[in-house]
């Protein structure tokens, strides 16, 4: 499949995952779950979400035990690098950001860059290493 049509169905399936994550760590947040375990929760329904229409939609590819092992690895880096970049920009606006700035906004902010990041190596590591596999 062209890079084109998979970035471009990467980044729709990305929009849906990413509504996934920021929906459930703010509603979360909302309930009175703790931010850091709010977001934790959030990036696994995302990523998972994510997992399952890329595999399908964005690669074309059929279910592999290598594969699943290869994702779930980088996942588990990914979710470091999104929950710890996302979480760290967080407390960084917060305490360092405008005062009249609420807390949604400094949750915006924080999940654009941590998303932004570990989307980035998400797409790489999955086109050239992962949907390779075979």
């Amino acid at each position: 499949m062209p890079l084109g049509t998979q970035l471009f169905r990467f980044v729709a399936t990305g929009g849906l995952s990413a509504v996934v994550d920021f929906g459930s760590w703010t509603l979360l947040t909302l309930l009175g779950v703790n931010v850091s375990l709010a977001k934790a929760v959030g990036f696994v329904l995302g990523t998972t979400t994510a997992y399952l229409i890329n595999r399908r939609w964005t690669f074309k590819a059929t279910h592999s035990a290598r594969r699943l092992v290869a994702v779930f690895v980088l996942y588990l880096v990914t979710f470091f690098l999104n929950t710890g970049l996302t979480l760290l920009v967080f407390w960084a606006v917060q305490r360092y950001g405008p005062p009249e700035l609420p807390q949604l906004g400094a949750q915006v902010i924080a999940f654009v860059i941590g998303q932004g990041a570990a989307t980035t190596v998400n797409f790489l590591v999955q086109r050239l290493l992962i949907f390779r596999i075979r």
